[in-house]
């Protein structure tokens, strides 16, 4: 499932630093100066998972693959760019493709480093970047709005459900609010998705901070984590820098460099893990002699569209989910053993999977 996080925020605030150290490599070009991200670049990240090291022995797998986020390192928006400015219809274009933002934001001091602004204030940066995505959004609903009203009064009963988001969306906008603040009932969620505004986004706050600070972060980093609390969103610290240099280093390497920073693991662990919180995301398992291997599906996924994951021939013949839990699984020490202690279970088509599920799809051919 091709779920995308675009990376997102000012110029020369880490962005393709982070990305490339992400996706270690050295696709996204880092340079001193705005717009040297002109094309989004694209790279597919491990989420990391220390559950299939546990289930790999287990089952004897030959290989273990787990399971990967997209990132799009997006170039570097500047205030104005939902009227064009710098290369701001382009950038926008390219973030109304992803399903969450990673808005990366400066929380360090450095003269040799310029910034757009000529100063550096987290909360003064994102509200740059925010205002841009909502005030492109504003534009977009007010250019509908009036012809959906239209319909909506004629007795379209579709247009009318629309309209009634749409207004809910525009006064929140109207207020300096983003979209994604909005009241959307179950039922309104595909046609709200289909709107495609910018903030309506989830967004990941990434606190760019020095070296020193890459454990604990910093004032900076402590203003931007008290903004996210407010709105329900969620910051996580790292040093891109940091990051950069971790990820070029060979494997063996790598833990010895961190121990010497003062890190139990890379900052971008952190990112990818809270990134695929933030979309709403659960990993199942499947466990054999050829591999060990993790799924993404969303939260609320039942068995049948989980197997489709796989191949959809598995969706389209689904018969039964044979499941074990990864605790019990890991306990038990394998499918034999889970059997014998009556934690193997046969689920239906109205099961809902778990984070950790380990399955097995029966299907018809």
């Amino acid at each position: 499932m091709g779920f995308k996080c675009g990376i997102v925020g000012l110029p020369n605030v880490g962005k393709s630093t982070l990305f490339n150290a992400l996706t270690q490599t050295a696709a996204a070009q880092a340079a001193n100066y705005p717009f040297c991200t002109i094309e989004p670049n694209v790279g597919d990240v491990a989420v990391p998972d220390p559950r299939l090291d546990t289930l790999a022995p287990i089952a004897g797998s030959k290989e273990i693959i787990p399971t990967r986020l997209t990132f799009v390192d997006i170039a570097g928006l500047v205030r104005g760019a939902s009227k064009g400015e710098g290369l701001g219809n382009q950038f926008l274009a390219n973030i109304r493709e992803c399903d969450a933002i990673a808005h990366v934001v400066r929380c360090f001091e450095d003269s040799d480093i310029t910034h757009v602004e000529g100063m550096i204030d987290p909360l003064a940066d994102i509200e740059t970047i925010e205002t841009e995505l909502m005030l492109a959004d504003l534009d977009s609903l007010e250019k509908r709005v009036v012809a959906l009203e239209k319909r909506a009064k004629g007795g379209d009963k579709d247009a009318k459900e629309l309209f009634d988001l749409v207004s809910r969306c525009l006064v929140l906008l109207r207020e300096g609010r983003p979209a994604r603040l909005a009241e959307v009932k179950p039922e309104e969620r595909k046609a709200f998705v289909g709107l495609g505004l910018l903030s309506s986004k989830p967004v990941l706050y990434v606190c760019n901070v020095e070296e020193a600070a890459a454990d604990k972060g910093n004032a900076f980093a402590e203003t931007v984590a008290g903004r996210a609390a407010q709105e329900g969103a969620v910051s996580v610290v790292v040093s891109a820098k940091i990051e950069s240099e971790i990820a070029v280093l060979p494997a063996a390497d790598q833990r010895d460099y961190l121990e010497a920073v003062g890190l139990a693991e890379p900052g971008l662990n952190r990112v990818i893990r809270a990134g695929y919180k933030l979309l709403g995301l659960l990993t199942f398992f499947t466990v054999g002699p050829k591999e060990a291997r993790a799924w993404t599906v969303t939260r609320g996924t039942r068995a049948p569209q989980a197997a489709g994951v796989i191949h959809t021939d598995f969706e389209k013949g689904f018969i039964r989910a044979e499941t074990i839990g990864y605790d019990d699984y890991v306990a038990s020490k394998g499918e034999a053993g889970a059997r014998e202690a009556g934690k193997f279970r046969l689920e239906g088509k109205d099961y809902v999977v778990t984070d950790g599920d380990v399955l097995h799809f029966r299907f018809a051919n």
